[in-house]
């Protein structure tokens, strides 16, 4: 049972890694330091969108309006970090 600990924990940490590489990538598509002309930076974003917005758009419907502020990844990265905290708090139940 501890391979399944260890399993969540993964998929969690790759879910992290994942979201911040789409905030970093955004910001720097947005302060123009990267292309999306170039056909590698359009197609890694194209996959990190196409990853992400369906854990995005449900998120963005409950959020109020705010702008050009998108607070979306900043709740999904919270509710990893708190599913993080319960399954570690939670290790005993593995094994």
């Amino acid at each position: 049972m501890t391979s399944i600990f260890q399993i969540l924990m993964l998929i969690l940490d790759l879910v992290w890694f994942i979201i911040i590489a789409h905030i970093i990538m955004s910001w720097l598509i947005n302060f123009q330091v990267l292309n999306l002309r170039q056909p590698l930076v359009a197609q890694l974003w194209d996959g990190l969108h196409r990853i992400l917005e369906p854990i995005y758009q449900p998120i963005r419907r409950m959020l109020p309006h705010t702008g050009g502020l998108d607070l979306a990844p900043l709740i999904v990265l919270l509710g990893v970090f708190a599913a993080r905290i319960v399954i570690r708090n939670n290790m005993y139940a593995f094994g």
